[in-house]
């Protein structure tokens, strides 16, 4: 309830009066209360005793009651922006992290074998751009975290139980590209596959959470 109308109209209505009868004790017509009731108009200045003590209230308790329900909704309706700005600024945080590791995977794929690059610039290089992904997302956690809820909590346990799974079965994968290839030096990448699918499920998680708030 966020107006003078619908706080007479619930008054009237749990005195189980009619808009007749509320008029008859009040010596106005019908139409008047209905235009209380509807905001289309404001009770008379020697109107708000008789309409206190008809519906059993003080003035204090119908104006600072309906001032206190007002700043409760508003203050309602501006974290809801506030929880819709910083979800909306950390999936961009994260998305552009995700973006930056494929760019990194990218770069070390064509920087030697292409481009004949020195093996330790490109891997500084790599390294550097990997680096930055990952503050990237710590920080975006840290800034835009909020408390979660009962449903968030839920998501976050299902997410790493996904995650548990996954680390398992890339390491499996890992042991054995590495020991029947014996290409280490190359088979680490697999490490950076997955951080990257990390990084895809926590962009997935995210934008679930932004459609549920919608």
């Amino acid at each position: 309830m966020n107006n003078l109308g619908e706080r007479l109209f619930k008054l009237r209505r749990d005195k189980k009066l009619s808009q007749e009868e509320a008029a008859e004790k009040l010596n106005v017509t019908r139409q008047t209360i209905s235009k209380w009731e509807t905001d289309q108009s404001m009770p008379d200045f020697d109107k708000v005793i008789p309409l206190c003590e008809l519906y059993g209230i003080t003035p204090n308790e119908l104006f600072i009651e309906l001032k206190e329900e007002t700043n409760q909704n508003n203050e309602i309706i501006l974290d809801s922006e506030k929880d819709q700005i910083r979800i909306n600024k950390k999936a961009k945080g994260i998305a552009i992290s995700v973006i930056l590791y494929i760019l990194a995977v990218v770069w070390i794929m064509i920087s030697i074998p292409v481009l004949n690059m020195n093996p330790i610039v490109a891997s500084a290089i790599f390294l550097l751009i990997c680096g930055i992904a990952t503050g990237l997302i710590i920080y975006v956690c840290i800034v835009y975290k909020k408390i979660k809820t009962k449903e968030e909590t839920k998501q976050d346990s299902l997410k790493k139980q996904i995650s548990n799974v996954v680390v398992i079965i890339v390491t499996i994968i890992y042991l054995i590209i590495s020991f029947k290839t014996m290409a280490w030096h190359l088979t680490w990448i697999i490490w950076i596959i997955y951080g990257l699918f990390e990084e895809i499920l926590n962009l997935i998680f995210m934008l679930w959470s932004i459609k549920d708030e919608k």
